[in-house]
């Protein structure tokens, strides 16, 4: 079992920047790749950024140039660096851990509120 806890979210000005961090625990040897994901209301869950356990990355075509995705692993936490914030951007940021035999973790969840 891993667990994530996201931490960062708030209310922010348009144009601005957030630091989401996600840090995980338990079976973290395990862990492959790790992610941001996004959710508002009425609507499917979306990616918004990836990191695999080598450093690679991937991002919505949305979040490119704006989102950075990191990873510490030896801290074992991943953050999410989003500036230049627009409005649409608000939603409930959720981390993700893909485990062994590709199982799915998932944080409790961040709400980010951009106002313009």
């Amino acid at each position: 079992q891993v667990q994530l806890v996201e931490s960062g979210g708030g209310l922010v000005q348009a144009g601005g920047s957030l630091r989401l961090s996600c840090a995980a625990s338990g079976s973290i040897f395990s862990i492959k790749a790790m992610g941001w994901y996004r959710q508002v209301p009425g609507k499917q869950r979306e990616l918004v950024a990836t990191i695999s356990s080598g450093g690679s990355t991937n991002y919505a075509d949305s979040v490119k140039g704006r989102f950075t995705i990191s990873r510490d692993n030896a801290k074992n936490t991943v953050h999410l660096q989003m500036n230049s914030l627009k409005p649409e951007d608000t939603a409930v940021y959720y981390c993700n851990a893909v485990g062994s035999r590709n199982v799915e973790y998932w944080g409790q969840g961040t709400q980010v509120t951009v106002s313009s």
